[in-house]
């Protein structure tokens, strides 16, 4: 079912956005005057089109349903032959500055709508996980760093933090710049604490990994009260009753539902000593754990309270508006941190991702909700408007790069270099669209 979901996901995730891009390139065009020919969604053969407007323009959807294009009058695509009343609004007559203008138009566009999106979930308000921590394992990083249980994270190197997505994201930046964090945390008692995570607990961490408990950090859940009891299931049979609280198994205390769940499932099978809390009695029972068929793990029978503190953020237009902005801000310059280090050959090519892992993403973050999925929209948005501007031919990226050097010389690339540049470009584009596809097959592996 969820791969049957993955091809509707993925063209909802991403035709969207290809169409936004793409009216950025057209809007402006037609604002600096230049003819429109065709608005495709997709590329390849036409497979359906329309024509509109005074100019009539030609709307088409097209077979391959990765990207888009607009057309333009262009001299060079009509062998210098164009009809004297058009000729001006041809495209390469136009100044440098218009040219560029419309092509770092569809980028912009993309950023523009994830803004509006991140705007829009501020406003609607999330109820996200917040930030309190569970106790850090002994020796961890942030155990070393002086968080304890129950610490509430408020800042991440100055930034304020509202909740554990929040916090999380703050930590990509200290991870991709290789130096330490600074976690300012509110402690239960009322009081403030400075943590400093180092560089080197940080600088061999992946952000596709779950970093943050490799660091120690992990989400606060309360006691260990028992929610749901399966009839006849060993806990049952023991005396366990919905509300109880347990408080430790054969001696170790347990801390919340996460540690429950932890020492039966290591039990091996072992009779465990559960000791109980109900209401002012405290009672221990032995309870014999049994191989469920379903996953083959240790079970009782009984479900403890696992979920976290939640928090609802929500914000007023304006605070919307700058927190779409700072939040697309910090994902262009994570990103192109990323790439920068990819380059350098100090991460690894593995996290280029291609259109199965995309579309795998979309399906699993549209089970789990519309804003979820919306702020996955508004990634990929970014995603696609930071790839867009990367400096290689064939790319909005490469055609600024063309104009920015015409704009130094005086003159514009000739066409014989640009040729070679457009070659070079389509082999670059073709090795990296195939190396995002073999790393989106071998995740699935």
């Amino acid at each position: 079912m969820n791969n049957l979901l993955m091809i509707p996901a993925f063209l909802l995730a991403l035709g969207p956005l290809v169409i936004f891009h793409e009216l950025g390139h057209y809007l402006v065009a037609r604002l600096c005057g230049v003819k429109v020919l065709r608005f495709s969604v997709g590329m390849g053969k036409v497979v359906w089109s329309r024509k509109f407007g005074a100019d009539q323009t030609e709307w088409a959807v097209s077979a391959l349903p990765l990207g888009g294009y607009v057309k333009m009058l262009d001299a060079r695509e009509q062998d210098g032959v164009i009809d004297s009343a058009d000729a001006h609004r041809e495209f390469t007559s136009q100044s440098v500055w218009r040219r560029m203008a419309i092509v770092v138009a569809g980028p912009l566009a993309n950023f523009l709508l994830a803004i509006v999106l991140l705007a829009g979930l501020a406003m609607a308000g999330t109820t996200e996980p917040s930030a309190r921590l569970r106790a850090p394992d002994p020796g961890s990083a942030a155990w070393q760093a002086g968080l304890r249980g129950s610490d509430l994270i408020t800042a991440v190197d100055g930034k304020l933090v509202a909740s554990w997505a929040e916090m999380r994201w703050a930590l990509v930046d200290a991870i991709v710049e290789k130096r330490a964090a600074r976690l300012d945390a509110r402690q239960p008692q009322g009081g403030q604490l400075a943590a400093i995570v180092p560089a080197a607990a940080l600088a061999t961490l992946d952000i596709d990994s779950d970093f943050t408990r490799a660091l120690g950090l992990d989400l606060w859940r309360p006691a260990a009260a028992v929610e749901t009891v399966v009839a006849a299931s060993p806990a049952a049979l023991a005396g366990v009753r919905a509300g109880d609280i347990v408080s430790a198994v054969d001696g170790k205390t347990i801390v919340d539902g996460v540690d429950l769940v932890k020492a039966v499932r290591a039990s091996n099978g072992k009779a465990l000593a559960i000791t109980l809390q109900r209401g002012p009695q405290t009672l221990t029972v032995s309870v014999t754990p049994q191989l469920r068929a379903t996953d083959k793990v240790w079970a009782i029978g009984m479900a403890p309270a696992v979920a976290p503190e939640l928090v609802t953020v929500t914000a007023g237009p304006l605070d919307a508006l700058a927190i779409g902005a700072r939040r697309t801000w910090d994902t262009v310059t994570i990103t192109l941190k990323m790439i920068k280090r990819m380059v350098q050959g100090e991460v690894s090519l593995k996290n280029i991702t291609g259109p199965l892992t995309i579309a795998d993403y979309a399906q699993q973050t549209m089970r789990l909700g519309p804003a979820v999925f919306i702020g996955f929209i508004a990634f990929v948005s970014i995603s696609l408007g930071v790839m867009n501007l990367l400096p290689i031919p064939v790319l909005d990226g490469g055609l600024l790069l063309y104009y920015s050097l015409e704009v130094l010389t005086g003159r514009p690339l000739s066409e014989r270099i640009g040729a070679y540049a457009q070659r070079a470009g389509v082999v670059l584009l073709a090795m990296l669209m195939a190396l995002a596809l073999f790393n989106d097959i071998a995740r699935r592996l």
